[in-house]
């Protein structure tokens, strides 16, 4: 009888601690039962967008199909909303601007959640003249181009950069002079050097899941997922929105392409030489804010990823007076929605 009492007693001190434990952890253990009833129903593609503006056209379009079981669940400041996409479970969620938000809200969703391949969809600016405003473009490589190494005054190309001989840094990648960008006096017709003088583009360091912890790797263009991009090309001839309204249309239908490369940074490029430098040097269609993140993130975590952007200006581009992403955002969203979904279809 004694021996029975004191199990009893125990048996309610590790309950205690186990509710206590949950209570105070990290994740609310209400939040984990909800998890873990998600995950069952696993795996599911996430989708990742950057602002609510390039969301809306997907929770209003008619192939997005609420889980009324479970519409959403809200977490850590992020909503993780739960549906089907033409018959494929899907996890929505919304980012925010920049490149932090971006990758902390990609870690966040493929920590707590089963996935089998993240999408990522938005607007970029555009960086080939050859490309027209509401086009959709699917790059096979993004980059973050926002770490540099800031040169010194009076180095150049043949100058070890600080910490480069760590392994820290590099040359290999590129830089911008700032200097190639100066006006020329035209008196004298000369230029002088930039005290800005250059920067260095710089790789990321990755942690792979499958790698040795602490061991770093460097990778500065991620590639997207093999078999995604195959499907991708058939999103080729893919009809798209062309029009404003009925009196404002765009020069020529928009059209979806698989393109080289996109890069990302915590920068809005409203700038028709760096434009010009990032398209001549990397050979860029896309320029974002987020995508690299989603990408970097994916890569660490070995989850495959794409993703898909419309146009809604010619960075730095076609208007003095403004720019225009102000005027198109709403159509590029529209399209990039359309592409996504098609997409989601084809798999």
């Amino acid at each position: 009888m004694e021996s029975h009492l004191i199990w009893v007693i125990l048996s309610v001190v590790v309950m205690v601690l186990e509710i206590s434990l949950m209570t105070h952890a990290a994740v609310p253990m209400g939040i984990m039962k909800q998890i873990d009833r998600v995950n069952k129903n696993g795996p599911y593609l996430g989708i990742v967008v950057p602002n609510a503006f390039e969301m809306k056209p997907l929770l209003q379009s008619p192939s997005f199909m609420v889980d009324h079981n479970l519409p959403h669940l809200d977490f850590s400041g992020r909503r993780f909303r739960f549906g089907r996409i033409r018959g494929k479970k899907v996890i929505i969620v919304m980012t925010g601007l920049s490149m932090l938000n971006a990758g902390t809200t990609t870690e966040l969703l493929l920590t707590l959640f089963r996935l089998k391949g993240v999408l990522h969809h938005g607007i970029a600016g555009n960086a080939d003249p050859q490309l027209e405003i509401g086009d959709v473009t699917i790059p096979q490589y993004w980059a973050h181009t926002g770490l540099w190494n800031w040169q010194r005054f009076g180095d150049g190309p043949d100058d070890e950069l600080a910490l480069e001989s760590n392994g820290d840094y590099t040359r290999k990648i590129g830089f911008l002079k700032f200097s190639n960008f100066s006006t020329v006096d035209t008196k004298t017709e000369t230029t002088v050097d930039n005290l800005l003088n250059n920067v260095w583009y710089q790789p990321e360091e990755i942690f792979p899941v499958d790698g040795t912890p602490e061991i770093r790797q460097h990778v500065f263009w991620v590639p997207v997922d093999k078999h995604y991009f195959s499907v991708a090309k058939k999103l080729e001839g893919l009809k798209l929105e062309g029009c404003l309204n009925s009196t404002n249309c765009l020069p020529r239908a928009p059209v979806a392409v698989r393109v080289q490369r996109g890069v990302s940074a915590n920068v809005f490029v409203d700038n028709k030489a760096y434009r010009e430098f990032l398209q001549s040097t990397f050979n860029v269609t896309s320029i974002d804010m987020e995508t690299a993140a989603v990408a970097l993130v994916c890569l660490q975590q070995k989850i495959p990823f794409i993703a898909i952007r419309s146009l809604s200006d010619l960075a730095g581009g076609g208007s003095a007076l403004s720019n225009e992403a102000a005027a198109f955002a709403v159509l590029a969203s529209q399209n990039a929605v359309t592409a996504l979904v098609k997409f989601i279809t084809l798999l």
